[in-house]
């Protein structure tokens, strides 16, 4: 029996989907479209669990029929949804916001980046920037993995050179250019194919109080060949746009610069590393978690030059 629709003011219904990590990205673009919010996630690294969650004034029969169709399409399409399980529960919405303080911890990415949520009374070291992202807007805080692999990398490399450049591709809250900006980076570009997320972005780079080109665009629709080049790209995207766009994406690397990449499921990262290696990168470090394996690259003739 579907629980019974309330409209009470005082509660909110916290739903929450487990699926593996294989069919994270497909569920997070299904459920944006069908509830007109994404979801947050969060990656149990440990035990290769995925449980991705949304916040509803009411939770209907209609709503988990709605739930089901996305998981039957998302196994239709070929992907491992693992056990799928649809749990629903009531909360009083002052919990709701006491939940996102308990799960949502200060991050140190290194020695120079520090991430805070709003609430934080946490002080920074000595030379730690702070960016403050609050969660459940939208994907990309930090804590999931691939996003900390390219949190670490803009970090490391803000020391190697004082004309720093980024290109985000696929910002999604604008983490990572928040994160360059503050870190002392010269020109800092980003884009998202997703409206909400580009405003989000923008949100949260009026609250850092940190300004840089963010935009809204379709990779697949850029031209291969640009004039404009960046010493940093971050790019974490699913596995078919990395391979289907990698000249794109590589042409908007300098000589000498550091190509990011991320979002890749473990299975996948051989077929990545070896579509880049046929361009002439060279992998010079990767990091794997639970599911996810994500690698910082150079051109194969100038990685000495990498400050990686």
């Amino acid at each position: 029996m579907a629980p019974r629709r309330t409209q009470s003011s005082g509660s909110l219904w916290k739903v929450s989907i487990r699926i593996t990590a294989e069919a994270e990205e497909a569920l997070i673009a299904a459920v944006t479209e069908t509830f007109g919010q994404p979801p947050s996630i969060y990656a149990d690294t440990e035990k290769h669990t995925t449980t991705a969650s949304i916040f509803l004034p009411a939770f209907t029969g209609q709503h988990r029929s709605d739930l089901r169709s996305v998981l039957a399409n998302i196994r239709a399409a070929g992907l491992n949804i693992g056990s799928g399980r649809i749990l629903a529960r009531r909360i009083a919405r002052e919990n709701w916001a006491e939940s996102w303080k308990r799960h949502f911890k200060p991050l140190e990415i290194s020695s120079r980046l520090l991430v805070l949520p709003s609430w934080s009374k946490r002080k920074p070291k000595r030379g730690q920037v702070v960016v403050i992202l609050d969660p459940g807007l939208s994907f990309g805080t930090g804590h999931h993995p691939t996003t900390a692999f390219c949190l670490e990398q803009v970090a490391a490399l803000s020391g190697a050179s004082k004309r720093q450049s980024l290109f985000d591709i696929g910002t999604g809250t604008g983490i990572l250019s928040i994160a360059a900006v503050k870190l002392g980076y010269s020109l800092v570009k980003a884009f998202d194919f997703d409206p909400d997320a580009v405003r989000v972005a923008k949100q949260n780079a009026a609250a850092n109080r940190v300004r840089f080109s963010i935009s809204q665009q379709d990779l697949t629709k850029l031209p291969v060949r640009s004039h404009e080049q960046f010493t940093v790209v971050c790019a974490n995207l699913i596995y078919d746009l990395l391979i289907q766009e990698r000249r794109c994406i590589l042409d908007r690397l300098k000589a000498g610069g550091t190509l990011v990449l991320a979002g890749i499921l473990k299975e996948q990262f051989v077929g990545v590393r070896c579509a880049y290696e046929e361009l002439g990168m060279i992998l010079v470090q990767q990091r794997m978690a639970g599911e996810w394996r994500s690698g910082a690259f150079c051109r194969r003739t100038s990685s000495k030059n990498c400050a990686v």
